[in-house]
């Protein structure tokens, strides 16, 4: 044995136990409890579904995957949090838009978003609902459109915080209408439909899955969706677009993601246990039962989507001139 094989053996062999024990922690994973954190209260679209999809993870993979909601700041402090938690796939995030559109929302992030967090896979699409507390006679986008430009400031709409789809739905709506809404921010979705249905505030542009159980009671008034498509679950509510403002679109989206860094096999890992249940017949039906329009592909599908994303984010905050907070 010559000296330069023995300088390189020891080297040869550490590598060689490393892959080794990628492999087998890949083929042992998960051997405990996982964590899915939810940035938002209970009962939002995002909770919803991460208790749908966590449900059915923990048949898969043979452990409890566990909600766990860290709600505040439009999603930051769950965010920050799953970024610095340990990168070994116990710990994971189910996100909304925030992941693209935060950094440019906000001065001052303890994270990157796209930096700290590893996208796994994207898990559906989600139009919004432009719902109403019913001491409004508005029947449609038009009639709110007029009032809303006689009386400046006068209606109210509530969003899950600045640069959440609710938010970036109402500033749109604005400047495609010219009106001018007073925007109420919450730390969720949850807590502001709750004021919705009280009359503390009068309108909202609300995820789709949360929004539709509200309009077929009764209990709030559905004017539009914010798609490119009326929803199955209210096929005779229109699009904000048909309602009289032509090129008006807004769809959100939930994802699945991990702290960076944790290892590619367990990112594989998730990502093909969360592919094959978005394949099931029987979750499709069930996310569509919640008006969501299931996506799936790959981690690295999701990641250029999410820079994509970012971008036109980006874009947003200077087109309607947004200060960060």
């Amino acid at each position: 044995m010559n000296k330069l094989f023995r300088s390189l053996l020891p080297l040869a062999v550490a590598g060689l136990g490393c892959v080794c024990t990628m492999a087998g922690a890949q083929d042992a994973y998960p051997s405990k409890p996982i964590r899915m954190v939810v940035p938002f209260p209970p009962g939002g679209s995002i909770d919803m579904t991460a208790r749908l999809v966590g449900q059915k993870l923990s048949t898969s993979l043979g452990q409890p995957v566990l909600v766990d909601n860290r709600p505040g700041a439009s999603g930051n402090i769950g965010m920050d949090f799953v970024a610095k938690a340990p990168k070994d796939g116990y710990t994971l995030l189910m996100v909304h838009t925030g992941l693209a559109s935060n950094a440019h929302m906000f001065a001052k992030l303890a994270f990157d978003p796209l930096k700290d967090l590893a996208p796994v896979i994207r898990v559906a699409d989600q139009p919004n609902v432009l719902i109403m507390n019913p001491k409004w006679s508005f029947k449609n986008v038009a009639e709110l459109v007029a009032y809303a430009k006689a009386n400046p400031g006068k209606l109210s709409v509530g969003t899950s915080g600045v640069g959440g789809p609710q938010d970036v739905a109402a500033r749109r709506f604005m400047s495609m209408t010219g009106t001018d809404l007073l925007n109420v921010a919450y730390k969720g979705g949850a807590p502001a439909l709750s004021d919705l249905v009280g009359g503390q505030i009068d309108m909202m542009f609300e995820t789709s899955p949360t929004a539709t159980p509200y309009a077929k009671s009764g209990k709030l008034r559905a004017l539009a969706v914010t798609g490119d498509k009326r929803i199955p679950a209210l096929p005779d509510v229109p699009t904000v677009a048909e309602s009289g403002v032509p090129g008006y679109r807004f769809m959100g989206w939930i994802g699945l993601v991990a702290p960076a860094g944790t290892p590619a096999p367990i990112i594989a890992k998730l990502n093909e246990q969360v592919q094959a249940l978005l394949k099931s017949p029987d979750t499709q039906k069930q996310l569509t039962e919640l008006s969501l329009e299931v996506v799936g592909g790959s981690a690295a599908d999701f990641v250029s989507f999410a820079r994509k994303e970012s971008g036109d984010y980006a874009k947003f905050v200077k087109d309607f001139n947004i200060t960060p907070q």
